[in-house]
């Protein structure tokens, strides 16, 4: 039966399975009312015009993703918590998923006490990251580093360069002055966050980009 004095929990993802168990798990717990959703459009939905404290979403779902969902959901009602419950534990989908305003972040993988323990303490204010998250978090790796975008000269620059090309033979090759190339050269460094060229053709070289 509903109770207005219970908070108010929305579950969204796409996996029926999924989906039943985390609602009997929660609905354990006497202090939560929960309602269920497959789709993160039909969560939106609800939200206009039903007040929810808290909505656990899924980053993939069948009719989009839960990164775009938890902006729009925090657009539209700016007070609920939203934490990701997911698989996804790419390092740059947590820190997106934050950056949109989310409260947390859990993965599936998270046992019922840490699940319950991440929802309490979004209510209270705080971050709600499961230990797995954190770990990631704190993780850092040269698979992280985001790939800058090159100009199509900026990658014939790139690949003289690796081969061993001096600056004069780069602008005869590419019918440009010296001081062209040297500017590119210099742009490139910048972009790759490089000390040297030995650093840049390293960086290229384990991203595959020569």
């Amino acid at each position: 039966m509903y109770d207005k004095n219970k908070i108010k929990l929305a579950i969204v993802d796409d996996h029926p399975m999924i989906l039943e168990g985390l609602k009997s798990l929660l609905e354990k717990d006497t202090k939560f009312h929960v309602f269920s959703f497959t789709k993160g459009a039909a969560v939106i939905d609800f939200i206009q015009e039903n007040k929810i404290d808290v909505v656990l979403l899924d980053i993939v779902l069948s009719d989009g993703n839960g990164l775009d969902f938890c902006k729009i959901i925090k657009q539209k009602a700016p007070k609920s918590i939203v934490i990701a419950l997911s698989n996804q534990a790419e390092r740059s989908i947590i820190f997106r998923f934050l950056e949109n305003g989310g409260n947390g972040y859990i993965l599936k993988n998270a046992d019922s006490r840490e699940i319950i323990d991440g929802i309490e303490k979004a209510l209270n204010g705080d971050l709600a990251l499961s230990r797995e998250v954190q770990e990631i978090m704190l993780r850092t790796s040269v698979t992280d580093f985001e790939l800058p975008r090159l100009t199509k000269r900026e990658k014939q620059i790139l690949q003289a360069i690796a081969k061993g090309n001096t600056s004069a033979e780069i602008a005869e090759q590419l019918f440009i002055s010296v001081i062209t190339v040297e500017t590119h050269r210099r742009n490139i460094l910048q972009k790759f966050k490089a000390k040297n060229m030995v650093e840049l053709i390293k960086i290229a070289s384990q991203n595959q980009l020569i």
